[in-house]
């Protein structure tokens, strides 16, 4: 008779994302605990385990799983590396420890002749004994006449589970250096598996992370010439100095020169504008190549090596555009769509039309030439030391597509992470998640209120969605200048980068962020004179700058872990609404942060707020220590409402403050408060 297929139930397990049809996400720094209903026929102890390999590995690593309570288990894993894994559970009757709990009762009820069950016990023990030595034997092929250890030592209890007194009899059964052996060896003839669970474990720099973007054309602020990739180390430095990690270009392949737009998206451009980066495809080349007027692909070779020796990264933008000059216009225009007429169509949002771009069909007849050609631009550029793409509206191609390009190319480069651009319906945001992006572009920019933040970062970080949405949280792009910062000046940027920074692991920011350009198209949440159309003339040390506020932010970003994590902020109470009261901590609470932060940047703003005592490990009476990683002020506190005041306006625009119990320490100069 065949062996049951299976002898435990597995069900009702967390995290799963859409019935593993798509991955939970993971970085390297955190790790996954799952959950699962596990429970069998009979009156059987269960032992359960967690089974998990990268997917192209054969061997396993384990890790035990607990029973919580009403046939609830749950396991932790910790991931050594990145790249798409799977994990499994794996449950089983366990006969030594339903043995050891019927012969734990009858001794407990009184029962003075257990021997027929000290003889179950023996036999169960020497059973898993022959088994260990077939399987040693097995495994390293040879005949040796020395039993594994393990084995030996199941032997020798055997012998005195029917040698035992009575009075030591229950000791030496629920002996837990038994219990560890006969756990170490389980008996796994009749166990059950769960369907594999995809997990994609991402490198830490997908969690953690701050971008700086710039337009290599506008690294030296010149309003009438253009930089070039060798210009731009000076504009790399400087973002390096605020603390930003990550350098992102916009695209920097030739553009076209067919309806080339002017300044301000006007529809003729004049001699020498550079026309929108956007617009890919001269004469010079497409996608696998760079604009002559910022230099060479060895140009580019170069700027990448700089930034890395930095302890940086390079970012580029992936932008499935094609303007009327590309080659694949007359090497493949098949890949395009056609009017009646037998003409390209060239992209329309009406009424806006953009002339200088032609969109793809990825649909086409030879649509599957043409989703490789997509994934070979990918493997090129990764070839040339990029591992991370921001994608530029990718709600506008096939979700399957993406599917298989990222998984085309992470498999080959398992480091690579993926942005997604999409600023679009909700569902179609997660749905690209899914797919494979692994950070996206969030509402966060339109979010301003405390109330809005609040339920949207929960909404992000405390539901489902933290299994496989990361948001990026940029404050502006090229495209968005929002109308918060249109209309709140300088108290408005030093909020929203904190916000940025503090809500999210991570965050960018657009080149003039930092410089407060606020200066928008009428009516519109757009730049006037914005750098997509023209060069841009900037002095980088204008009056009224908040790089330094910007680099308090990122040290303590660098310097606090708990800032490091995605998924662990959490929300609290304020009497004033315009306060907006979180805190992150790790597990360890090795690192705790408290972050009050004004969201009304025209007033002053006061008021007392919730400390969430428990969490940091405080008693509701004991003294604790505070420290502004921004300001540079300490207080003790004492109580779970304290009082804080806020002036956007007097560079007091949030706390950003490092708790600890008043046991670890005095800290210098501290205001004693309540």
């Amino acid at each position: 008779m065949n062996k049951p297929r299976e002898t435990a139930v597995i069900e009702n397990i967390t995290p799963l994302v859409d019935c593993g049809r798509h991955s939970v996400k993971r970085s390297l720094k955190e790790s996954v605990r799952i959950e699962a209903d596990i429970f069998k026929d009979g009156h059987d102890v269960l032992s359960a385990r967690l089974l998990w390999r990268r997917h192209d590995a054969d061997d396993w690593c384990s890790s035990r799983m607990w029973h919580i309570e009403n046939d609830r288990w749950t396991g932790m894993v910790v991931f050594r590396e990145y790249g798409a894994h799977e994990v499994v559970i794996e449950a089983w009757g366990d006969p030594f420890l339903s043995w050891r709990e019927e012969f734990r009762k009858k001794f407990d009820a009184g029962q003075k002749d257990l021997t027929t069950e000290l003889e179950e016990g023996a036999r169960l023990l020497e059973e898993t004994a022959n088994r260990i030595k077939k399987s040693s034997k097995q495994t390293h092929k040879t005949r040796s006449r020395v039993p594994p250890p393990d084995a030996v030592e199941l032997l020798k209890y055997a012998a005195d589970l029917r040698q035992a007194s009575h009075d030591v009899v229950r000791s030496l059964a629920l002996n837990s250096r038994l219990a560890a052996l006969m756990a170490r060896n389980p008996d796994l003839s009749l166990a059950t598996r769960s369907r594999p669970l995809p997990v994609q474990v991402d490198r830490d720099a997908a969690v953690f992370a701050a971008w700086y973007e710039f337009f290599p054309r506008s690294a030296e602020g010149h309003a009438d010439r253009g930089s070039k990739l060798r210009d731009c180390l000076p504009r790399v430095d400087y973002a390096r100095a605020m603390g930003f990690d990550v350098i992102y270009f916009p695209p920097i392949h030739p553009i076209g020169f067919t309806k080339r737009k002017g300044p301000n998206n006007s529809l003729v451009a004049n001699p020498g504008d550079p026309g929108v980066p956007y617009a890919i495809g001269a004469p010079s080349g497409g996608h696998f190549s760079v604009e002559p007027e910022l230099g060479t692909l060895a140009d580019f070779d170069w700027l990448v090596g700089e930034i890395r020796a930095r302890g940086m990264e390079v970012a580029i933008d992936f932008a499935i555009n094609c303007s009327p000059d590309h080659p694949y216009v007359k090497e493949h225009p098949e890949w395009f769509f056609h009017r009646p007429d037998g003409s390209i169509k060239y992209a329309e949002n009406p009424p806006k039309k953009y002339e200088d771009i032609y969109p793809l069909n990825f649909h086409a007849p030879t649509w599957r030439a043409l989703w490789d050609e997509m994934r070979d631009i990918i493997l090129f550029w990764c070839r040339h030391g990029v591992r991370i793409f921001r994608v530029d509206n990718p709600h506008t191609k096939p979700v399957a597509f993406w599917e298989y390009l990222i998984a085309a190319v992470q498999a080959k480069y398992p480091d690579v992470i993926f942005l997604s651009e999409a600023f679009t319906k909700p569902k179609m945001m997660r749905a690209l998640a899914k797919a494979g992006f692994t950070q996206s572009y969030t509402y966060f920019t339109w979010r301003n209120t405390a109330q809005e933040l609040r339920e949207y970062v929960v909404e992000l970080t405390q539901t489902e969605m933290k299994d496989y949405f990361r948001g990026n949280f940029f404050t502006n792009t090229p495209d968005i200048l929002p109308f918060y910062l249109q209309y709140s000046g300088r108290p408005g940027f030093l909020i929203r980068v904190f916000l940025a920074a503090t809500l999210s692991s991570v965050y960018g920011i657009y080149s003039g962020f930092e410089l407060c350009e606020n200066t928008p198209m009428p009516g519109k949440e757009e730049y006037w004179e914005s750098e997509k159309y023209q060069f841009k003339a900037r002095n980088w040390d204008a009056p009224g700058h908040i790089k330094d506020w910007i680099a308090r932010i990122n040290n303590a970003r660098r310097s606090e872990r708990a800032l490091q994590y995605y998924s662990n902020v959490e929300f609290h109470g304020s009497d004033n609404p315009e306060l907006l009261v979180y805190s992150k901590v790790t597990e360890a609470r090795e690192s705790c942060v408290f972050c009050v932060a004004a969201t009304n940047p025209h007033n002053r703003c006061f008021g007392h707020v919730e400390v969430p005592l428990a969490r940091f490990g405080i008693l509701p009476d004991e003294p604790y220590l505070v420290e502004d990683l921004l300001l540079g002020e300490s207080y003790v506190w004492r109580g779970a409402w304290c009082y804080v005041e806020l002036d956007p306006h007097a560079e007091r625009a949030a706390h950003l403050f490092k708790i600890r119990r008043w046991s670890s320490g005095p800290l210098s100069n501290p205001i004693f408060a309540t």
